[in-house]
This record gives C-alpha cells, sequence and structure tokens, in this order.
C-alpha cells in the first residue's frame, strides 16, 4: 500500500536545534525521533508488531511501515509469516525476505506524544552522554583546565566544559584547598563509560601529572626531543623527574630547569611548591643513580643486576643528605631508578665487606673442606657462592694461579657433593614442616626460600597469597628476590581466589 507522506520542515529544524545545542550528530538526533515515533505507532497499532520509522533528512517527512519478515516456521503471527502464505501475495518472497506494510500518517493523540518525546528526550540524553564520553576519553593522560562547581565530603566536582569531572580528596596535594567557582588544572586520570553517563577522573597528585606538566611548559619534550623517562613524588613535597635528550645537541636537564629556572619554576608554583629535581637519564644503571643522588658526592657504587639491589657509599657528612628526611630522598631516588638502594659510609662499608668475606670463607672451607687461603683464593677470583664453583667452566677453574685440573676437578665434585646434601636436607626439612604440594610446585620458589617460609608459618598458598611483598622479602632474604618479583609470586598464588569468585558469581 502506497501513503504519500508530507514535508515537515519543522522536524528539520528541531532536530538541527536540538543538535547545536547538545553538541551532538543531527542524524543521532533524527534516530532517536524515529524511535520515538515508532514507539508511538506501536502505542496505537499494538506493541506486538514491529513498526519502524525514517524521517527524510532533507524534508522532514515521516514514513512508518510495519514489518514482517518471510520464515520456514512462524514462532510469532505478528512480525512472521511462513513462506507458502507470503507466496500467496507475491511468488517472488523467499525466506528471509521482509514484507514491508507502509501505515497512513499517524495523528498524535496526547498519549502517543507524549510517549515519543519521553524516548527521544531520552535518546538524545544517550546520544549527549556516548559524545561527552568519546570526547573525554580521548583526553586520558592529557591535563585539562576546569572550575569547581562544587564541593562533596571534601571531593571536588570539577566542570570541564559541558563534562563534569570528578577530583577526589586523595588525589589532591596535601594541603591545598579549593571553594566553589575557584579555576583548577588536573590531569584526566581515567574515564568510564556508566549507565548515568561518562564518569571522569582526575588527579593533582599522580606521577604523570608532573610528567605532563613538563610537557606543557618545555616545548622539546612536546615534540619528542625530549623523552621523559620516569617520575617519583611525594606530592606536595618533593619530586625527581628522569630526562633524556634523544639529540645529543641538546641538553635535556637546562631544556627543563629553563633560563635561570623559569620553566620549572612555573611548575614548581603549579605544584604549591613542591621541590622538583630534574635528573639526568643513562642507560648505565650505575650513572643513572650516581646522577639521581646529586649533588650528594658518590665514593663508590657496587650493583647487582641478578637481585636489582645497589650498595652507594657515601661520606660520613653526606650520607644523612642523601638519605633525606625521613628517608624520603632515597625513596624517591630509588622509586626513580627502579633499584633498591643500601647507603652506608666508608667504615660500614668496610665493615659489611669483612662480615660478607668471612661468611664466605666459612662457606667455602666447610662445604668444599678447604683451608682458609684456598677459601680467600677462591673469593678473590670472584666466586661467591658454591653453586659458582660447582657449575663454572673446569678450565675456567684450572686457569686460577697455583690450581691445575686435577684440583679443579675435585673442587667441583665436592661443591656438587655438597649441594647434592644440602637439597636432600633441605627437602627432607620442607616435609617435615608440612608444607603444601600446591605451594612446593610454585614457579620461582627455591629449596632454600621454601624451607624459609615454612619456618615463618607459611604452609599453604592461601597463607603465601596472604603475604605483602615487603613481608615475602623479609622472610626469603632480600637478596633472593626483588619487589617485582616477589608481588608477581603474590599476584600468581591468589590466581584460585579470583577463580573461586568467578565461579560463585
Amino acid at each position: 500500500m502506497q501513503v504519500s507522506t508530507l514535508p515537515r520542515p519543522e522536524l528539520i529544524q528541531m532536530a538541527d536545534l536540538l543538535a547545536r545545542e547538545k553538541g551532538i550528530d543531527k542524524a543521532a538526533v533524527l534516530e532517536a525521533m524515529e524511535q520515538g515515533i515508532s514507539k508511538a505507532g506501536r502505542s496505537k497499532y499494538g506493541p506486538e508488531y514491529d513498526i519502524r520509522t525514517t524521517i527524510d533528512p532533507s524534508t522532514g517527512a515521516i514514513r512508518m511501515a510495519r514489518y514482517v519478515t518471510v520464515v520456514e516456521t512462524v514462532e510469532d503471527e505478528f512480525t512472521q509469516i511462513s513462506e507458502a502464505d507470503a507466496r500467496k501475495k507475491d511468488k517472488t518472497l523467499h525466506i528471509g525476505d521482509e514484507i514491508v506494510d507502509v501505515l497512513p500518517p499517524m495523528d498524535f493523540g496526547r498519549i502517543a506524544a507524549q510517549t515519543a518525546k519521553q524516548v527521544i528526550t531520552q535518546k538524545v540524553r544517550d546520544a549527549e552522554r556516548l559524545c561527552q564520553y568519546n570526547e573525554m576519553k580521548d583526553k586520558k593522560g592529557q591535563i585539562v583546565n576546569g572550575i569547581v562547581k562544587r564541593v562533596e565530603s571534601g571531593n571536588l566536582i570539577i566542570e570541564i566544559g559541558r563534562a563534569e569531572a570528578l577530583l577526589r580528596r586523595d588525589e589532591l596535594i596535601p594541603r591545598e584547598a579549593y571553594r566553589v567557582g575557584d579555576r583548577l588544572r588536573a590531569l584526566v586520570l581515567d574515564v568510564r563509560s556508566e549507565v548515568k553517563g561518562p564518569q571522569v577522573f582526575l588527579t593533582r597528585s599522580h606521577p604523570q601529572f608532573l610528567a605532563a606538566l613538563f610537557k606543557a611548559e618545555v616545548p622539546e619534550i612536546y615534540d619528542g626531543t625530549i623523552e621523559v623517562k620516569g617520575v617519583s613524588r611525594d606530592p606536595g613535597s618533593r619530586a625527581k623527574i628522569a630526562v633524556y635528550s634523544k639529540d645529543s645537541t641538546v641538553d635535556a636537564r637546562g631544556a627543563c630547569i629553563g633560563m635561570r629556572g623559569v620553566r620549572v619554576q612555573a611548575i614548581v608554583t603549579e605544584l604549591q611548591g613542591e621541590k622538583i629535581d630534574v635528573v639526568q637519564w643513562s642507560p648505565d644503571p650505575a650513572t643513572f643513580i650516581v646522577n639521581a643522588l646529586a649533588p650528594n658526592e658518590v665514593l663508590k657504587i657496587v650493583i647487582d643486576e641478578e637481585a636489582k639491589n645497589v650498595e652507594v657509599v657515601l661520606s660520613e657528612e653526606q650520607l644523612s643528605l642523601a638519605i633525606g628526611r625521613r628517608g624520603q630522598n632515597i625513596r624517591l631516588v630509588s622509586q626513580l631508578t627502579g633499584w633498591h638502594i643500601d647507603m652506608m659510609t666508608e667504615a660500614q662499608e668496610a665493615e659489611h665487606r669483612q662480615a660478607e668475606t668471612k661468611e664466605r670463607v666459612d662457606l667455602f672451607m666447610q662445604a668444599l673442606d678447604v683451608d682458609d687461603m684456598m677459601a680467600h683464593i677462591l673469593i678473590q677470583e670472584g666466586f661467591a657462592r658454591v653453586e659458582d664453583i660447582a657449575y663454572v667452566a673446569l678450565d675456567e677453574l684450572a686457569s686460577i694461579e697455583g690450581f691445575d685440573e686435577a684440583l679443579a676437578e675435585e673442587l667441583q665434585n665436592r661443591a656438587k657433593a655438597y649441594l647434592v646434601a644440602k637439597q636432600d636436607t633441605l627437602t627432607k626439612k620442607i616435609d617435615e614442616l608440612g608444607m603444601a604440594d600446591e605451594l612446593k610446585s610454585m614457579d620461582g620458589l627455591t629449596l632454600d626460600m621454601l624451607a624459609a617460609l615454612g619456618e615463618a608459618g607459611v604452609k599453604t598458598l592461601d597463607d603465601f597469597a596472604d603475604l605483602a611483598s615487603d613481608e615475602l622479602i623479609e622472610i626469603v632474604g632480600k637478596n633472593a628476590m626483588d619487589e617485582d618479583t616477589a608481588n608477581g609470586l603474590i599476584m600468581k598464588a591468589r590466581e584460585h581466589w579470583f577463580a573461586d569468585e568467578a565461579v560463585q558469581s
């Protein structure tokens, strides 16, 4: 049935107005109108019918039609028709085709008009929220300017253009306070799409806020000539930022500090007086750590790459300055570089080395059945563990002055015999402690670690999963693993918790 549709220019004008007012696409507004009119049509002809509406985007003419799908077996007589019945109307119809019956222009009554209005309002609101989400998600990790709209329990609701954002109290710099109407800058930390609209979360205390401020203030960072390699912050008090220049002719620190400190001072002012140390990054860990500790003069630095541990030796006068008030400076250096740092004076270092050497000498004398002098020779040649001697190339051990192949082979045999006996002893001890099989089979835990855990009362996977990383490191020894490894093992142990929760839900 052909039904003529009249032009409705007022609909197009309304769509244009709504699109401009809400900042959304005109097509989204027309789609909302179509869905609203379709719902009004179903309220008139019956909610069980498949009624669809199209609006001509140029004339505003409304075309409403009822759709019936050709199927093999009819399950819904209002929206479906069998192929046999369909062919009685049109022999060209097949399964999957749709029969379209155009409906006459609708005279909107009060209820139908109200129904259409409600749907259009809701759909336009949904489109507006989607538009706001798409706009804000692209700003994640960027600095935005906003105005404090209201304060709720210490949390700030910030107006950013047409959107609202939340700046929680714990994401503010300590001791800073804002009132309604104040302007501020913050970093977009996260954007989430939720039922009530996009939720935007801001921060002023996150390390990346400092990095973003430098990017805004220093053109060389913005254009990629200088790269920010890391940031550590104690918000409102002190921060360190590591920078590196890809161009050898550009001084990374100098560019970030600016002439007479003008660039870094602008950032200090924004961060309520937070002291900022600009550190020259280096691919060499020792150089990077020394740079991060400047202006304190490092006398000696010893790096253990396997344990991610660094020993730094300074003069007596500089030690307290390098550690900082309440350990702040050394904590920030450790966070920036990713290394655990032990700081000591020359006297403490000498005492530490003496104790360490004695411990190794005693170990070699016991494990290898050698005298004090031979144990010292092995240590001077760089051997620190029995494993080093057991598995080093035989010719390397035999090349030590005063050694020959027969002696080297004998030392290796004694080292291997000691390790086998130690493994048997530890295995027996672990069994006696009653360690759970699931914990014993966990990758990343050695027999020494398992024995230490058992003695500390950590005997099951749940016991292990309950540990914090610093507790685990204290039990197994700080030289046995770093914080990242500890966190990784603990999260691995917790996986069965999440699996159990998923099954229950």
